[in-house]
């Protein structure tokens, strides 16, 4: 059997004994072993998408944006690769905190983190606050002063760039809940405030212009835009400005015919010419590293053809476990991993288990004619923005993630159980 989507898979992933293996794991013993549906997340390819990042940018910073996947397991690989964490709540935080991260290479961003949150990352002395207001501003100066802590800054930045992506995850546009608009010098007027808090020191400017990007043409232009307005404040108000962060946000494959994202060193290369010799560089990459990373493992429970209609192939899981579907009308594809098959394939669509017609995974998948319940199927590029954005819909647990590498298989976020949630209520 062959692959079809090359990158959308872990590095590791092979097809032997009649099933698929990831990280030397075989999918039916991993079925057996953690149950289903389970997020299977491949170590090694995960270190080495970190690495590719680390090589492409080794006099910057590589910031893994934490919100695509974050478990204290995964703060010590981040440790161990070199890279640095963002994080934009008060749980994230917490998580960096367990994981053992050095406070210093956390950065803290979120358009309304609350005092609270702002009094434990100057507490932890977190290495940078993004602003992303003038309140926070105000709020931020006076608890470091409390504190007595002169706290680094970076002031977020909407460039005026649209990326090509769903409207949910562009937020590079002045129409955003996100950072001060370039346009209406919004940004200009919030370096001034920073400047003149005692408690405060600007780190730098930080720009974000949406997820899921696949051409350079979004970065170039943004990263023009912030140098051009880095040297007019610098100009401006008499001072350095040593850091320009230009966010994450580069896409990847989902499934087949999906345009391959450029890579990471091609990503700096486009952005670095624009960007002032005296100034540091600083990336935010989070589903190119985790996403392509693990893949979802599932078993069939039904197959219910509606004879000129089509062919609903339900599985263990569904929305509660993936909801970018169903939210952003994210597109997946799929493989019969437990076994082969020699028969002809025939277009499915793979529901989940949950009281929602909207609740489904993958739309028109070719399958062979003879999946049966009991199949497993695999789901790659499943390692961003699914765990993470797990519910508890219908009350249905949330899956363990299962890290492989060698050969070898271990729980990392164990699965939820009911009495988990039954713990909640009073």
């Amino acid at each position: 059997m062959t692959l079809v989507i090359e990158n959308g898979w872990p590095r590791t992933t092979t097809w032997a004994g009649e099933e698929l293996h990831i990280g030397g794991v075989g999918v039916r013993e991993l079925a057996a072993e953690f149950g289903t549906p389970a997020y299977v997340l491949d170590e090694e390819d995960f270190l080495a998408r970190c690495a590719e990042w680390r090589r492409a940018l080794p006099d910057g910073e590589v910031h893994y944006g934490g919100k695509a996947f974050l478990c204290p397991e995964v703060v010590r690989w981040l440790d161990t690769a070199g890279l640095c964490l963002d994080v934009c709540t008060g749980g994230e935080l917490a998580v960096a905190v367990a994981g053992g991260m050095d406070p210093a290479r956390v950065v803290f961003h979120g358009n309304n983190k609350s005092p609270a949150e702002l009094f434990r990352a100057v507490s932890w002395r977190v290495g940078c606050v993004v602003v992303d207001s003038f309140a926070e501003i105000g709020r931020l100066a006076a608890v470091a002063a409390e504190a007595g802590v002169r706290q680094s800054v970076m002031i977020r930045v909407t460039p005026g760039v649209e990326a090509h992506t769903h409207e949910f995850i562009a937020t590079g546009g002045d129409d955003s809940k996100f950072g001060f608009s370039l346009r209406a010098g919004l940004a200009a007027e919030a370096v001034r405030r920073v400047l003149t808090e005692p408690s405060l020191e600007l780190a730098g400017l930080h720009s974000h212009i949406g997820s899921q990007i696949t051409d350079l043409a979004g970065f170039t232009l943004a990263s023009r835009r912030m140098a051009a307005f880095l040297r007019t404040m610098e100009d401006e108000n008499d001072v350095t400005i040593p850091k320009l962060d230009l966010g994450g946000g580069l896409g990847i494959v989902h499934r087949p015919g999906d345009p391959l994202p450029p890579r990471p060193a091609e990503v700096i290369a486009a952005v670095r010419e624009a960007v002032p010799a005296h100034v540091r560089l600083a990336v935010e990459p989070g589903r190119s590293v985790a996403g392509p990373s693990a893949v979802a493992l599932y078993e069939v429970g039904t197959v219910k053809e509606i004879p000129g209609a089509r062919t609903y192939v339900s599985v263990d899981g569904g929305m509660s476990d993936n909801p970018r579907p169903a939210m952003y009308g994210a597109a997946y594809t799929a493989v019969l991993a437990s076994r082969s098959s020699s028969a002809p394939a025939r277009e499915v669509t793979v529901v989940g288990k949950h009281c929602e017609s909207g609740d489904v995974l993958v739309r028109d998948l070719p399958l062979p004619a003879d999946v049966r319940p009991g199949d497993l199927l695999a789901v790659p590029a499943s390692g961003a923005y699914q765990r993470s954005m797990a519910s508890n819909y219908n009350h249905v647990t949330r899956p363990p993630v299962v890290a492989v590498r060698d050969g070898s298989a271990r729980v990392i976020v164990r699965r939820e159980t009911e009495e988990d949630l039954l713990r909640l209520y009073v």
